[in-house]
């Protein structure tokens, strides 16, 4: 990609292109229950982000901004021979997805949101966030992706993932122990919830077809998920009973038929969205 930057796509199933952008501290592992569900009636295109997974973690935290990474991502489908793809970010990867959907909205057929906000519109909220994300980044340097995902995975915010297998969490625990400490810590500096300013008041441009998702377990994301629906012109919000945050590995089932539900009425033709 653009600067030398080298991003990771795993590729699975047949039919029309559907992009899956992962949250932080994700990779393309994160999203195996997901596209186990969804079968053979997409083609799955799974990137991991900058700093995650086996892309790239480029020195510069200003490499890891949303914006250069939406560039990367076309060039990207390009190099797929992708013209147009539905595209599904979940948390970070859902503010990746709005990125790459405002900066290139023709190559967005439809737009999947899952526990996504549009950025932090306040900005002393915007400003504490920053500089939090940046003491956290010297952590994870210091300290090592060890240390961190101990403390990551007391948040409240998986406290809903108690109720997955024991082996489930396991995997999940070892992808994210399989980050680089550079590129977790990197990407908090440059493209962290208080690096990135907000796309609020962009989201009436969105004309693409937009379906919202949120665990009904999540409250926050309830409550942004509505306030996306409301904003984006031909966009609804659904609502997962008994999911939390992660709704791709507490509801992997619920989401693929709510996705699918969603995707059978973009237009296809030849195996292309049109």
């Amino acid at each position: 990609m653009g600067d030398g930057l080298r991003l990771h796509v795993a590729r699975s199933g047949d039919g029309p292109p559907l992009v899956l952008l992962h949250g932080f501290t994700g990779s393309t592992e994160t999203w195996e229950p997901l596209v186990a569900s969804l079968g053979d009636r997409v083609a799955t295109l799974a990137v991991d982000l900058p700093g995650h997974g086996r892309s790239g973690a480029p020195q510069d935290p200003a490499r890891y901004a949303l914006h250069r990474f939406a560039d990367d991502l076309a060039r990207a489908l390009d190099a797929l021979d992708v013209r147009r793809a539905a595209v599904l970010g979940y948390s970070m990867g859902g503010r990746a997805a709005l990125r790459f959907a405002l900066q290139h909205p023709q190559r967005v057929a439809a737009l999947v949101l899952e526990s996504a906000s549009p950025g932090l519109a306040d900005v002393r909220e915007r400003t504490e966030r920053h500089a939090a994300d940046l003491a956290l980044a010297d952590t994870i340097e210091r300290d090592g992706v060890g240390a961190f995902v101990d403390e990551w995975e007391r948040l409240p915010l998986w406290a809903s993932q108690a109720a997955l297998p024991e082996r489930s969490r396991a995997r999940l625990r070892a992808q994210r122990l399989g980050n680089h400490p550079r590129g977790l810590a990197n990407s908090l500096r440059g493209g962290g919830a208080g690096a990135e300013p907000p796309v609020t008041e962009r989201l009436g441009a969105l004309r693409m077809p937009g379906l919202v998702v949120a665990g009904a377990l999540d409250a926050k994301y309830v409550a942004i998920g509505r306030l996306l629906a409301a904003a984006m012109p031909r966009a609804r919000l659904e609502l997962v009973p008994g999911a939390g945050h992660a709704v791709h590995l507490e509801r992997p089932t619920e989401l693929a038929d709510a996705v699918m539900a969603f995707l059978a009425e973009v237009p296809v033709a030849g195996g292309r969205w049109q």
